[in-house]
């Protein structure tokens, strides 16, 4: 079911990630790096089910490995420590995180040859899309 997520996504767009940023939390100085930079999105799945999702950028890469539907401890690029969990809901990967009492839902879906990453923070929505590369 992830197979349509596998391979290198390369951001095209990014609408209201400041935003977003903003109601995370993150400093001003991160936020304008956040903003210019258009990461690439590398996912892989291993021969033990293991779902590895990278975020490449020059500014900085970042990396998660996890199973469906199992919780574990994530730092985010802007170095939250979060506990999340990565769920199949109709075909979109749903990634939620949690840290201080707050929440955080990533939803990455493949629509037309794009994938799709809803980033939701309490009322504001930021969307960033990547066109398949590899």
């Amino acid at each position: 079911m992830v197979d349509k997520f596998v391979g290198t996504w390369k951001m095209t767009t990014s609408e209201n990630f400041d935003e977003y940023m903003k109601a995370l939390g993150v400093g001003f100085a991160t936020r304008q790096v956040g903003n210019r930079t258009k990461p690439n999105l590398v996912v892989c799945v291993d021969d033990q089910g293991l779902i590895c999702m990278k975020s490449q950028s020059t500014f900085k890469t970042t990396e998660i490995k996890f199973k469906l539907n199992e919780s574990f401890e994530e730092t985010t690029a802007d170095d939250r420590k979060t506990t999340t969990v990565v769920t199949l809901e109709n075909g979109k990967l749903v990634q939620k995180q949690t840290w201080d009492g707050k929440e955080s839902t990533i939803e990455r879906e493949v629509t037309d040859g794009k994938l799709v990453a809803k980033c939701v923070m309490g009322d504001v929505v930021a969307v960033r899309t990547y066109v398949k590369e590899a």
